[in-house]
């Protein structure tokens, strides 16, 4: 038996999320046959979201819209747009009689209006920071959400336990950013003595969405185990150097840690090296600083050495808010082939450019010292065989010998003049001077 009223069910305020199904309920009590069904959204004028008539039309005027499936008058929106959201209304036509087939059937109609809210999780979440020694200014920004998101900040030990930071020196602001909403929480946080990994979260909660979102950032110290190294040009392998395992010693108090590269690097004598430190996996980026001596010292993560001409030691200073550590890095003269460093390769980030040519300073003196020794052996013999070829020359039997350098030697006017050498030209000449005509 059909009655004379109709009660609707449904929810002052539904919320949704932005790209989920949106869903208004709007049920009868008790369920009645429909003549026809209206959907509205209430702005400047009644908009038609959709229309129900049994007999002839299912109509969706807003193409993401459909009847629900649970009760066939509550209405579904898929996807959601943030557009959406605002006030709805819901009309149901029904028949109504008093059960005489005699009398007509009379509509009736009932209404109801809702609002729907529309939530956006956060779009985006960044995290930057300074730092001033042991202290970091940490802040975070969540982008984009509607309600405004929630922060809070957690800080993780290196065996996994995640702790929330207290609320101490937090300041928080939110700015409306078109419809959404922009929220930066900022805090200062000072790292424990002997720090050596300190990871640090930033956690934004959307409870509306159900949305948790981490942004970490991890400080580690340059003084963790291998975390230093040194590279220089044409080296196989780059040089590893375990601040724990090398370590020469430790200023606890100042987080100091002293390791010295060994066996360090040879280079050829004459060269010119350059020298780049770097620190994977550090964060934030250390600072370096070179020196040699009592030099002073060059920022930055490369050191240029010209004309390498003795062993020498170099120093690189890399400090980050975790803590700081001072390699010792030898370089050691060494006189080898030169041909295996006269190639253009290169290995890795760092560089080496041989200012010499040709070949090494101890060649070139090895070479001298043999030309001289060289023209001086071919001056003595030129000397000597000149002396020994003056024995066989003879005077005429008539003649007195004639007294020529270093000995008396007889003539024949049969001999052939001696051509070999400077003095039988000379001889050959005294000779046309000083013998009688036959």
């Amino acid at each position: 038996t059909l009655i004379g009223t109709v009660d609707l069910k449904y929810d002052d305020v539904s919320y949704a999320t932005v790209h989920q199904s949106a869903f208004l309920r709007c049920g009868m009590m008790p369920v009645q046959p429909i003549k026809e069904l209206w959907w509205f959204k209430i702005g400047a004028s009644e908009e038609r979201v959709y229309y129900y008539d049994p007999t002839s039309v299912d109509a969706a005027l807003m193409k993401r819209a459909k009847r629900s499936s649970r009760d066939n008058t509550s209405l579904e929106i898929h996807p959601t747009h943030l557009s959406d959201e605002g006030e709805y209304k819901c009309r149901i036509v029904v028949w109504d009689n008093t059960g005489n087939s005699t009398e007509p059937s009379v509509p009736i109609s009932k209404e109801a209006r809702m609002m729907l809210k529309v939530n956006v999780p956060p779009e985006k979440v960044e995290i930057t920071h300074l730092t001033s020694g042991r202290n970091l200014s940490l802040r975070c920004k969540s982008e984009g959400a509607k309600p405004p998101a929630d922060i809070l900040w957690t800080k993780t030990s290196p065996d996994g336990v995640e702790t929330e930071i207290p609320d101490l020196s937090k300041t928080r602001e939110i700015e409306p950013a078109g419809e959404l909403y922009d929220t930066a929480e900022q805090i200062f946080y000072q790292l424990e003595e002997n720090e050596m990994i300190a990871k640090i979260s930033c956690v934004v909660r959307h409870h509306n969405t159900n949305t948790t979102i981490y942004k970490n950032i991890t400080f580690v110290s340059p003084a963790i185990q291998n975390a230093l190294k040194v590279t220089m040009q044409r080296f196989a392998e780059p040089v590893l150097y375990s601040s724990i395992e090398n370590q020469d010693g430790q200023d606890n108090k100042a987080g100091l840690v002293k390791i010295s590269a060994d066996p360090g690097f040879k280079v050829p004598y004459n060269t010119s090296v350059t020298l780049k430190a770097s620190a994977p996996g550090v964060y934030p980026e250390p600072r370096y600083l070179w020196w040699v001596g009592d030099q002073t010292g060059i920022a930055g993560r490369e050191l240029h050495i010209d004309n390498l001409e003795e062993d020498k030691s170099y120093y690189v200073l890399a400090e980050n808010p975790l803590g700081r550590v001072v390699l010792e890095v030898p370089v050691h003269i060494t006189i080898s082939d030169y041909s295996q460093w006269n190639d253009s390769s290169r290995d890795g980030d760092a560089m080496v450019n041989d200012t010499t040519e040709g070949l090494d300073t101890g060649a070139i003196i090895g070479i001298v010292i043999g030309a001289l020794i060289a023209v001086f052996f071919i001056g003595f013999a030129v000397w000597y065989w000149t002396i020994r070829d003056g024995t066989h020359v003879f005077s005429p039997k008539k003649e007195k010998p004639h007294t020529i350098d270093e000995e008396t030697v007889p003539f024949r006017s049969t001999d052939k003049p001696l051509l070999r050498t400077i003095s039988t030209q000379t001889l050959e000449g005294r000779r046309s001077r000083r013998e009688p005509s036959i």
